[in-house]
């Protein structure tokens, strides 16, 4: 394996295979590459598929044949065409470092939350496990050697009554009437997600063959754990659903996934908003926060689809002033 170190302005080459030991040093690290790739050919190093393969490929094959088969593949094929563009892409396979994972780290820090930064390394190092693993292109995953910063702070953000007033007058919603526009229908949802704690995803994807209110529940299918799940209805959100009756589309919610997203978004800047910092996932904070005082936490972890009663904690948000009005 070769190993790279900076001195000055020059980049040293060592080479150790088999007993076998070369170092030289170059004007850049690309050339440092070059001749280490020729070195541990020359001893005898069996680069097999890998040879003259770079990052890039390794995101490209990642990309086509195992993200399709993710919830989250439109997202996670646009993050990876997104990395396709940086250095880091253009590095040698078999030169790859923890040092260059560094160096994009360092980069990634000046345009990047910590939170993408850890989605887009965690990313990156599934792609090298497979390459490791299933493809054997390479013989060791270099991510695991790496200096991840600090894992960001929990997202605790709530949605204020006024908030949510700002947000329903802002898509035009009459409470009670059917939805007959497309920001209706949008409100409608929000109002649904913080009366269920159903993520968004699940309930663009909620059709009504499993829609059951006459026993007050929605059954889903298919859940981002990969298990099924049946979410009890409140009042309240038989109430909402019951707006859209009678339908003849198979799905609740008609809009796509994606334009619902990107409206909530254009709304929360509008003038009649302006609103910051918060996203359609909040719901789920807001709505289980809500939940927790009103059902005990074997339940609601059931509702919600947490199998580990710890991991309600990420979005129990309780304010100090909630928690002691509840004192007495």
């Amino acid at each position: 394996m070769a190993t790279y170190k900076k001195r000055g302005k020059k980049w040293s080459a060592e080479v150790r295979l088999k007993g076998r030991y070369a170092s030289k040093s170059f004007d850049s690290k690309l050339e440092a590459q070059g001749w280490a790739i020729e070195k541990e050919q020359e001893f005898g190093r069996q680069t097999g598929l890998v040879h003259g393969k770079i990052v890039s490929d390794a995101f490209d094959k990642y990309s086509k044949e195992v993200s399709p088969s993710k919830k989250g593949a439109r997202w996670e094929r646009i993050r990876l065409k997104k990395l396709s563009r940086s250095n880091l892409a253009n590095i040698s396979l078999l030169q790859i470092t923890a040092d260059d994972l560094n160096d994009w780290i360092r980069e990634s820090e000046i345009t990047l939350s910590a939170g993408s930064i850890h989605r887009e390394f965690h990313l990156i190092s599934a792609v090298m496990e497979k390459a490791r693993k299933k493809w054997k292109w390479i013989e060791k995953n270099p991510c695991r050697d790496a200096d991840l910063p600090p894992a960001p702070q929990h997202r605790d953000r709530r949605i204020s009554d006024v908030e949510i007033s700002k947000i329903l007058n802002s898509l035009n919603y009459v409470e009670g009437q059917r939805p007959v526009t497309t920001r209706q229908e949008l409100a409608v949802s929000f109002l649904f997600a913080i009366e269920t704690a159903m993520r968004q995803g699940e309930i663009w994807n909620m059709t009504w063959d499993n829609v059951f209110l006459e026993h007050k529940y929605v059954h889903l299918p298919v859940t981002k754990n990969g298990t099924k799940r049946d979410v009890p209805l409140s009042s309240r959100a038989v109430e909402l659903l019951k707006m859209f009756l009678p339908s003849n589309n198979t799905k609740v919610f008609t809009c796509s996934q994606v334009a619902a997203g990107a409206m909530f978004r254009r709304v929360l800047k509008e003038k009649e908003c302006r609103i910051t910092d918060l996203k359609f996932h909040d719901t789920r904070h807001e709505a289980l926060t809500r939940l927790a005082r009103r059902i005990d936490v074997l339940d609601l972890g059931r509702m919600v689809g947490h199998k580990d009663p710890r991991s309600l904690m990420v979005y129990y948000n309780a304010t100090a002033s909630e928690i002691a009005e509840r004192l007495g």
